[in-house]
């Protein structure tokens, strides 16, 4: 039952995992995208030997990336071309963009080109006259990748999904295993050799030569309190605290009953002995 809670937690964790990946994802390749836009404007004013004009907040409108400019500037269309190219094939950037440039009052299109890392991916107009001074805005638009892309990203995305999934089943299984292991100790555990006793805690029973007793709840509690301080003298406070707690159904001797009760069930081993130490409390000792 706990391993199908375990199993149904696990796969849940998975999907919530993949989505966020996949959220995740969007949101740092947008964020790294917008970066990349900004650099590629602060590049062009510095080929406009201009190292003092800021590039405003870029914005995305109607699925295009608005890059802009808080001052008028004239410039050769080529320039522009080649600041984009260089900037992205610095950064290594995978994504192939439409760039158009706009006239801010007007907004007529009056350049615009393609270009992407590959080379041959260009799509150059020809060269046009020196723009006068003016208020411009550049737009990208980011093209779909192409076939060839999308399986690479897929097998990338697939391969990432697949380290995440091989995780969780590792983790699983450990959490298997070591639940199991867990489970195996404590059934063995519950039996313990005190002297010639087999003590099983479970089933609250003492063995001896064939023989078994039936211990009371407090009796097993008691004795393995005392077993689990073999050679310490233990107060009669501690006890009482320990195997009744806070039940305050005690009286004073009902600690000294249960004793006598536990000396005669463990009487057919005379290597166990519970020692009573006057005003303090008792002791058990193994005489091997």
């Amino acid at each position: 039952m706990m391993f199908h809670k375990l199993y149904k937690l696990t796969l849940f964790l998975f999907v919530i995992g993949c989505f966020a990946f996949q959220v995740d994802a969007k949101t740092t390749n947008n964020q790294e995208l917008q970066v990349s836009l900004r650099a590629i404007g602060h590049e062009f004013l510095l080929q406009l030997n201009d190292s003092t004009s800021r590039v405003l907040p870029i914005k995305k409108i109607n699925g295009r990336y608005a890059v802009q400019f808080e001052r008028k500037f004239s410039f050769e269309p080529n320039l522009l071309f080649s600041t984009v190219f260089n900037v992205i094939e610095k950064y290594n950037i995978s994504e192939t963009f439409i760039v158009e440039v706009e006239q801010c009052i007007t907004q007529e299109v009056i350049y615009s080109f393609k270009t992407s890392i590959r080379k041959d991916g260009n799509i150059i107009p020809c060269k046009q006259r020196v723009l006068p001074n003016d208020c411009y805005i550049f737009y990208f638009t980011v093209i779909e990748n192409t076939n060839e892309e999308i399986v690479k990203n897929n097998a990338t995305s697939l391969y990432n999904f697949t380290y995440i999934f091989i995780f969780l089943a590792i983790t699983l299984s450990t959490i298997t295993y070591y639940k199991k292991r867990r489970t195996h100790l404590t059934l063995k555990s519950s039996v313990i050799l005190i002297g010639k006793y087999r003590f099983n805690q479970k089933k609250m029973l003492l063995s001896i030569q064939g023989q078994s007793v039936e211990l009371s709840n407090k009796e097993a509690s008691l004795l393995f309190l005392l077993y689990s301080n073999e050679n310490k003298t233990l107060e009669r406070e501690y006890i009482l605290n320990e195997v009744w707690g806070d039940e305050g159904s005690y009286i004073g001797r009902t600690l000294d009953v249960y004793i006598s009760k536990l000396r005669k069930k463990l009487e057919l081993d005379s290597s166990l002995k519970i020692i009573n130490v006057r005003g303090i409390g008792y002791r058990f000792v193994i005489n091997g």
